[in-house]
């Protein structure tokens, strides 16, 4: 059985990031370099202000390659509103059940407005295998 553990001993510490300025393909480099499926998008000061998804990135090119213009920046094609975050103190099992429960494969961690870490899929599973022993 899944205990319950602090989500802080799970979370990836420094996520991948961008700035909101930052190019479009730049960004995508970025998810291809570090084989992960999305980013968090922070300001000059860490505050978290978006997350940019491999969907968010085809949905860009795609309609570039329709249009015939530049794919341009990221704050064009990241998600910005209504984001979900975690505190670095919840539950490692309720943080589980709420990203099945919204269908999200990663979740940002923050503590006081700044990004402070990042959850997925991944990590998750880790701590599965790790309490069932494997």
């Amino acid at each position: 059985m899944l205990q319950s553990v602090n989500l802080r001993d799970y979370m990836i510490p420094n996520p991948v990031k961008v700035k909101p300025d930052d190019n479009l393909l730049t960004a995508m480099q970025m998810i291809l370099d570090n084989k992960i499926s999305g980013l968090c998008v922070v300001d000059e000061a860490g505050n978290l202000v978006g997350i940019l998804s491999e969907m968010d990135c085809l949905r860009a090119v795609l309609t570039a390659t329709y249009n015939k213009t530049s794919v341009g920046a990221v704050r064009d094609h990241m998600a910005r509103d209504n984001l979900v975050v975690a505190h670095p103190d919840e539950d490692i099992v309720d943080v589980a059940q709420d990203m099945l429960a919204k269908n999200k494969r990663r979740r940002p961690v923050v503590e006081n407005g700044k990004l402070v870490g990042q959850i997925t899929c991944r990590q998750l599973l880790s701590a599965v295998r790790n309490f069932q022993g494997a």
